[in-house]
C-alpha cells in the first residue's frame, strides 16, 4: 500500500493547469494515520507541503484506508463524506473543486 505522502505526490501527476487558471485555494489533509500535507493551488500551478499550511481554505480530513480508496476510484467522495470517512473543514465549495483540478 502506498502511503499517504506518495498518493498526495502522485496527484501532481493528474493536475490539470488549465482548470486551475485564476483559482488560489489551499487544501490540507489531515492523514490520521500518517500525518498533514497541503497543496496550494494558485494561477495554473500546483505545490505541495509537507506539515499544516498557514491558512488553508478547506481541511479534508481521514485516514490512509479511506484516502487510498478514493485516490483509486473504489470510493466516491461525496460517499466518504456522507458516512462520515472523510471530514471537511472550512470552504466545503472548494473541496468539490479537487475533482476538476485532479481528474482522473
Amino acid at each position: 500500500m502506498a502511503t499517504a505522502a506518495e498518493f498526495i505526490e502522485k496527484m501532481n501527476d493528474r493536475f490539470d493547469p488549465a482548470a486551475a487558471q485564476g483559482e488560489n485555494i489551499v487544501f490540507q489533509f489531515n492523514i490520521e494515520d500518517q500525518g498533514t500535507y497541503h497543496l496550494t493551488i494558485k494561477d495554473g500551478a500546483c505545490g505541495m507541503g509537507d506539515g499544516e499550511a498557514a491558512d488553508p481554505n478547506v481541511t479534508l480530513s481521514m485516514n490512509s484506508e479511506t484516502l487510498q480508496k478514493l485516490a483509486s476510484g473504489e470510493l466516491d467522495g461525496m460517499m466518504a463524506f456522507m458516512s462520515g470517512k472523510l471530514k471537511v473543514e472550512g470552504d466545503i465549495m472548494q473541496a468539490t473543486k479537487l475533482q476538476k483540478l485532479f481528474p482522473g
